[in-house]
């Protein structure tokens, strides 16, 4: 099994490789048009020697392989710096499949959306697209969380004050050619196009010759539609007229403010995070020094350390933030009763300890930070009498209804209803990362292999049908290789459940970011759990 450092490496490697998008064919092709490929764009909109932290790059990695695949879904995302201002980048990438919208390239943009209204970001989308990939359609076009979503947040983005700039740099077609039109500020530059039809389609639907230029050219839409608001001659003019707009943003309302306090390293270097962690997610280790590689020295004060030992609740400040972290301790512990306790399961104890904090962390405006490497919450007899579903729906209730922002890392493992309890997907945080060697599942790939094995054994027994101890040796090895495929983290992010594989030594620099750039929690609503078991 390879170690969390050659894991990282191997990931790293791949991501090199996701980043070529169409690769230089595709590349040569944006050439010859006069437009620049979508990584070159960016270089020159975003300020130089500051950070991208991309998003969803592993988007639909492994899928759509009958269509030869769509790398990083042919959408590059992520939070960057144009003229000073942080800002979310949307920009569709010509150089795979045209920048047609695939499934995933849907749910990718949509969440970008989400993440900008999150940290209320301004967003500058680059357009440069076919439109909906036809063949798959109907996985696109209807639902709540489709095409048509996309435009819903346009508009619900702007009425919340959030500026939207559309740059047309290619084609903008079909349904595609809303969103510039529903965003404040939207650029175009000759040669690219925008409509709701093509000539061929125009022809085809009302026998009408038309040319291109005059169907939905820049110049069109900037003397006769009136619906771009300023026109540019190529890529680099247009990317220059996006910074010098965004530098007319309201510098106290789009600049974050500086931390309370002086920001102080870490006590540990973010590099032993590779001796630490396992990066098989077999055996303990212990997650305050994980947390000591995170925060800023000195500044733990851990909450009821002694009680609930299995899941760790501590206040402390990621570049001079205060925040609020649950974080799965990793070693057996004991009770005052003597019980012994595994690491990474939560026990009643753990479950009610970590509701507490999530409430008095409301209570105060602190945002949230889980570190995840969970096992699931505890099973059997005992658990069941003493109440475990009731303590795991008050973690997962006073979470759910939490008004401080959260963000959650899984480090190792995120297994059941401890993915859920400790801030998943589904539980809204403003951003979701996983390290290298995470794992994601419903339950732990052992207990999942073997219970599918058992499934399979029942069905055999049912037909009348004996297995061999070599066929059932087999038969283990098969679902143990394929589970082992699905709870792989890339299996995980290709679908969207994760925003972005960090390396583990740029976790800091994750955090510290998003707790610069989301919003003050001073004027939050109220904090309120409903009905709750006690």
């Amino acid at each position: 099994m390879p170690t969390l450092r050659e894991l990282t490496d191997e990931i790293k490697q791949q991501e090199v490789v996701l980043r070529e998008g169409g690769g230089p064919s595709g590349q040569e092709r944006q050439r010859k048009l006069g437009r620049l490929p979508v990584r070159e764009r960016l270089a020159k909109l975003l300020d130089p020697d500051t950070p991208f932290f991309e998003l969803n790059l592993w988007a639909a990695s492994g899928m759509y392989e009958e269509w030869g695949g769509v790398p990083a879904a042919g959408v590059v995302t992520g939070i960057g710096w144009v003229s000073g201002r942080p800002c979310l980048v949307a920009a569709n990438d010509a150089t795979v499949k045209a920048g047609a919208m695939f499934p995933q390239s849907v749910k990718k943009f949509i969440r970008a959306q989400r993440i900008a209204f999150h940290f209320e970001l301004p967003v500058i989308y680059l357009v440069d697209s076919a439109g909906v990939f036809l063949p798959l359609q109907d996985e696109i076009f209807p639902d709540e969380d489709d095409f048509g979503r996309i435009f819903r947040n346009n508009s619900v983005m702007s009425a919340a004050g959030i500026p939207q700039y559309a740059a047309v740099m290619g084609n903008c077609i079909a349904g595609g050619g809303y969103l510039p039109v529903l965003c404040d500020t939207a650029l175009m530059t000759e040669g690219s196009q925008m409509c709701l039809a093509g000539p061929a389609l125009v022809k085809a639907a009302i026998g009408q010759e038309v040319d291109p230029e005059e169907l939905g050219g820049a110049k069109m839409h900037a003397t006769i539609s009136g619906s771009i608001d300023y026109r540019e001659p190529d890529d680099p003019a247009c990317l220059t007229k996006l910074r010098s707009l965004i530098a007319l943003l309201p510098e106290h309302t789009y600049c974050p403010a500086p931390p309370e306090v002086n920001i102080v390293p870490p006590a540990r270097n973010a590099d032993d995070l590779y001796e630490i962690v396992p990066g098989d997610g077999q055996g303990e280790y212990e997650m305050r020094d994980v947390i000591e590689c995170l925060v800023d020295a000195d500044t733990m004060e851990e909450y009821r350390s002694e009680y609930g030992q299995t899941l760790i609740t501590t206040k402390a400040r990621i570049g001079g933030r205060a925040v609020g972290i649950l974080a799965n301790q990793r070693h057996r512990s004991r009770t005052a009763e003597g019980e012994v306790q595994i690491g990474g399961v939560l026990y009643v104890d753990a479950a009610e300890k970590g509701a507490r904090f999530v409430m008095e962390c409301n209570q105060t405006g602190l945002p949230l930070v889980f570190l995840q490497d969970v096992q699931g919450f505890m099973v059997g007899k005992r658990a069941e009498q003493a109440g475990i579903i009731r303590a795991g729906a008050k973690l997962v209730n006073a979470m759910s209804n939490s008004v401080v922002p959260k963000l959650t890392v899984i480090i190792s493992g995120s297994f059941g209803a401890g993915n859920y309890a400790l801030c998943g997907k589904a539980y809204d945080p403003a951003l979701i990362l996983a390290w290298t060697g995470a794992r994601n599942a419903v339950m732990g790939g052992a207990q999942a292999a073997e219970t599918l094995l058992s499934l399979r054994l029942r069905d055999a027994q049912r037909k009348g049908e004996t297995l061999s101890e070599e066929a059932i040796a087999e038969l283990r090895n098969d679902i143990n290789r394929r589970y082992a495929d699905a709870t792989d983290i890339r299996y995980g992010a290709a679908r969207g459940w994760v925003d972005a594989i960090i390396a583990p030594h740029e976790t800091r620099d994750w955090l510290q970011m998003a707790l610069e750039l989301l919003p003050s929690t001073a004027n939050r609503p109220p904090f309120r759990t409903g009905v709750f078991q006690v």
